[in-house]
């Protein structure tokens, strides 16, 4: 069996293989037995985005779980981040995200938290696949009379809510603010907009109501071309764009510009850094991120390193170092004095802060860093060799390093989710980056599409 957990859960098109009804009945079943090595009758919070696939994928597992005697407890819709802060007040042995991310409505997905909600380890991840392949599986379960029950717990999006709240900082307000949050027709619809009203903000929402099938469509965190139109029209001070599981956060500014990921955790770790609140003076990022950051880091006096691809690799280096502010350009955020994961609401109310605190428009806070012209292209491949073992790719990959020198920077690398190589170029301005980064693609196209 193929390997099933990339570097963010499982992923695939939904009612298909790993995607289907068997194959997550089967996954709940493996989880119970890993669980059940930790707690006798362990209890899993299952949650979900707003995905016509969900609600099928969600009874799949509650059924395997209960087959081996494993307690779901169902939160409904609710953001990624919020599953993993409900494994804790919940008393649970883990969470279940039912999320494809910013992917389109036909994808879908399963991401397992632990107890103390951070993701599965990788040891945890290779031992459910084992026992996926372990056809006597089915004998593990229990009697019938210890059979598993289903809780449904209707109360999770406002223990959310409240917990969100309490990581604003007690002596700001953010009335006479207008905001503009774009929720992707996802599972930030609910629980956002509230969020921001309840701590004095006028709120105007776009893309907030989910139909199964138009989450992530055109709008969130991938496609902000109408929050940034909306921004304007309102007069608003920010534009707030989560993707479909609220995990990322894109801003755009009060000129409809959009910030990067980059920025906004610039932004956010130098007001801590000038306030003495960031930890070992440390900011963690991927290799991804822009030559820009790191120049800003060593301006502004704290450290920068940059982590493996993954906001779970971010998260192992923030842990590893001593970081508490970590996250990729996409904008996975970790703010790890407040959740043990990346949160898209946590990090706006963080941003906010930021901005309330320097008494500055966010346009005005974003030149703080000063982005190099970056291209990515991503090029769909039939199989993933190791790019130094492509001699004529590597051979074109050296020769853009060379002309660059150190004026830009290559980056070519596999998708851990999709069947996909990324190609990213940073260099001197945009006529020089593309010509490098298409030339690149072409090449990864020809030898391995």
């Amino acid at each position: 069996m193929p390997k099933l957990f990339g570097t963010d859960g499982i992923r695939g098109e939904a009612n298909q293989y790993p995607m289907d009804g068997p194959s997550a009945f089967s996954v709940g079943q493996a989880l119970a037995c890993v669980l059940r090595d930790q707690a006798p009758r362990p209890r899993v919070v299952i949650g979900r985005d707003t995905r016509i696939s969900g609600p099928m994928l969600e009874s799949a597992l509650s059924a395997g779980l209960m087959s081996m005697g494993a307690d779901p407890l169902l939160v409904g819709v609710l953001p990624t981040p919020g599953i993993a802060f409900m494994t804790q007040p919940l008393h649970a042995d883990a969470g279940i995200v039912i999320s494809a991310s910013h992917n389109p409505f036909q994808d879908n997905g399963i991401k397992v938290f632990s107890r103390h909600g951070f993701k599965l380890s990788d040891s945890d991840e290779e031992t459910i696949e084992r026992l996926l392949l372990d056809k006597d599986l089915k004998r593990k379960g229990p009697s019938a009379a210890n059979l598993g029950r289903a809780v449904l717990h209707g109360e999770a999006g406002k223990h959310y809510s409240r917990f969100l709240k309490s990581t604003f900082p007690g002596d700001l307000s953010m009335k006479g603010m207008t905001l503009v949050l774009d929720t992707a027709n996802g599972a930030t619809h609910a629980v956002a907009p509230d969020v921001f009203r309840e701590l004095g903000a006028t709120v105007y929402v776009i893309h907030d109501h989910p139909d199964g099938i138009n989450i992530n469509a055109r709008c969130g965190s991938q496609h902000t071309q109408d929050l940034e139109g909306e921004v304007l029209a309102k007069g608003a001070n920010l534009g707030l764009a989560f993707d479909g599981d609220g995990d990322r956060l894109i801003a755009v500014d009060e000129r409809g510009k959009k910030l990067t990921g980059d920025q906004i955790l610039l932004i956010c770790a130098k007001v801590m850094k000038d306030r003495g609140s960031l930890k070992n003076d440390l900011l963690v990022t991927t290799v991804m991120s822009n030559l820009g950051l790191r120049m800003a880091c060593k301006k502004y006096g704290f450290r920068h390193h940059a982590s493996k691809v993954g906001d779970r690799y971010v998260l192992e280096e923030m842990r590893r170092l001593g970081g508490i502010l970590g996250g990729e350009d996409s904008g996975h955020m970790i703010f790890l004095d407040h959740h043990t994961t990346g949160d898209g609401i946590l990090a706006a109310l963080q941003l906010i802060g930021a901005m309330i605190r320097t008494q500055k428009p966010l346009s005005e806070l974003a030149r703080w860093m000063d982005l190099y012209p970056q291209k990515l292209l991503n090029v769909s491949v039939q199989s993933k060799p190791e790019i130094s073992t492509v001699p004529e790719l590597a051979a074109v990959i050296a020769h853009a390093e060379k002309e660059l020198g150190e004026q830009g920077r290559v980056l070519v690398r596999y998708s851990g989710t999709e069947n996909l190589c990324r190609v990213m170029v940073e260099g001197p301005n945009e006529e020089v980056t593309l010509k490098h980064c298409t030339r690149i693609a072409d090449s990864v196209k020809n030898l391995l599409g």
